[in-house]
């Protein structure tokens, strides 16, 4: 059986607010636990709650950049259940009237395809506390920190049929929100989070299957795995006669598995009801167009810019302007040397290996714009060869200085004397009599893989600072001289 994986995604952004949905208190990260919930974030008798003006216009600024409805009245509803790091008992949210409506998104994926997934909406909602289990041997302590910070729900339609495209599409959202400058994005710090509602039926087949929820996934490689991992266990689930039981569950990552944590509730089960402490919001045309003229150069405008100006191809251009500070960081270096394409399978190749294994991002990178420029002029300019440059690059991350630097102290400038790599060149071909005689008897199409063997030679010869181009030259003429 062929079977079909069905996603939507529902993703929860904070807000890079100063202060709080509803309240003057601070919302700083890294704070000590409960010093900045006031009285009202925690609903004490007689407080009232006041909107945030800047968490509006944040929302309206993501719904602008999706091309979505932005609603000119929203209203804020109490969504009602019990939880130890809720407070108030209830959360201050928006359900029937949302602030932003249907939108659109265009994902770009590694096989070099576009597909389209479609907004339902996203609304504001403030934020719960967090509970903590980790140092409290035998019980959970309670921070009400984040209590009350804004949040912007954005909930897709289920238009996903793959771990990838969900990895995608969170990537994009990530990147529009980073661009807008309204949230940091950082998951490992929950500023943004994501629960992912996964069914699977069977290829042809229209109507959905029963869906689990996949709550509070922080890593864009753990949404991945946690997909793929509740998929097959569906799919097996199914398959051995049994039936997907509509519930909440909690990706584990150490063991790769997701189990039960609760079942799944529906809207009746909240008690959603109008908020009676906030009245309707209400915007005018000429306030959303005020902010639509504000609004930054955002990725995809980005990314074919860089494809027209710079001659990149549309997937490395999709790559290098997923993060604004990457993009930015193309265009510094690209001004310095000229050297778009070489650039870009840098930051894409070594550049960002680096990263990865310093688990770091962009903005902490140990090779600046500047530095790799520098790097990338002197293997335009023949002073190192591509290979050697990687020995560069391995030191300038380590702090020994920029290139020029690393190569006159290392000695690594690349031999280009053709009377040295002549000299090495003889010396290789008379201790290869073998080789060389092979190399006449070969047939005209396999010689030049044959060669490979005496270029190796010589760039041993040469401790790998020998010429590659020279290197070539002189030995195919010197060979074919032989015949």
């Amino acid at each position: 059986m062929e079977w079909e994986i069905v996603i939507g995604l529902e993703v929860h952004v904070q807000l890079s607010t100063q202060s709080k949905l509803f309240s003057g208190a601070s919302t700083r990260f890294g704070a000590p636990p409960n010093t900045q919930a006031c009285a009202i974030d925690l609903a004490m008798p007689g407080t009232l709650p006041v909107p945030n003006e800047q968490a509006f216009r944040y929302a309206v600024m993501f719904g602008l950049a999706m091309n979505a409805e932005i609603s000119k009245r929203s209203v804020f509803e109490r969504k009602n259940y019990f939880y130890p790091d809720l407070p108030k008992g209830y959360q201050t949210t928006q359900l029937a009237e949302p602030i932003v409506g249907a939108g659109e998104i265009e994902i770009h994926l590694e096989d070099g395809s576009s597909k389209s997934v479609r907004l339902h909406h996203a609304h504001l909602e403030e934020d719960a506390g967090k509970s903590l289990h980790e140092d409290f041997q035998g019980m959970s302590g309670i921070d009400l920190n984040r209590a009350g910070t804004p949040l912007i729900e954005i909930v897709s339609e289920p238009d996903m049929r793959s771990a990838a495209e969900a990895v995608a599409y969170l990537r994009k959202i990530h990147s529009i929100v980073t661009y807008l400058g309204i949230s940091d994005g950082d998951m490992s710090q929950g500023s943004m989070r994501c629960d992912a509602n996964v069914s699977v039926r069977l290829k042809g087949e229209e109507k959905l299957g029963t869906r689990t929820e996949l709550k509070n996934i922080n890593s864009f490689r753990f949404v991945e795995r946690a997909i793929k991992v509740e998929a097959q266990r569906q799919i097996d689930l199914i398959e051995d006669g049994g039936q997907v039981v509509q519930e909440t569950r909690l990706y584990d990552a150490d063991k790769n598995e997701t189990r039960s944590m609760r079942s799944k509730e529906v809207a009746n089960d909240y008690r959603y009801f109008p908020c009676p402490d906030l009245l309707p919001v209400e915007l005018d045309d000429d306030y959303i167009e005020a902010i639509r003229r504000e609004l930054p150069e955002l990725p995809d405008a980005k990314s074919a810019r860089l494809a027209g100006e710079y001659g990149l191809s549309v997937y490395d251009a999709d790559q290098l302007t997923q993060e604004r500070a990457s993009a930015d960081f193309f265009e510094a270096a690209t001004r310095q040397c000229g050297q778009p394409k070489l650039v870009a399978n840098w930051m894409m190749g070594e550049l960002a290996a680096l990263l990865n294994r310093k688990e770091i991002g962009i903005e902490q990178s140990p090779v600046s714009a500047t530095q790799l420029a520098g790097l990338i002029e002197r293997i335009v300019d023949n002073t190192i060869s591509s290979k050697i440059a990687k020995q560069v690059f391995e030191a300038i991350a380590n702090g020994e200085g920029d290139a020029d630097t690393v190569i006159e102290q290392r000695g690594l400038k690349q031999v280009s004397d053709t009377g040295a790599i002549e000299q090495m060149v003889d010396e290789v071909i008379a201790n290869s009599t073998a080789q060389v005689e092979n190399y006449r008897n070969a047939d005209e199409a396999k010689r030049p893989k044959m060669m490979g063997y005496f270029v190796g030679q010589i760039m041993k010869a040469s401790k790998g600072q020998a010429n590659p181009q020279v290197i070539n030259k002189i030995l195919k003429d010197k060979l074919d001289a032989l015949l």
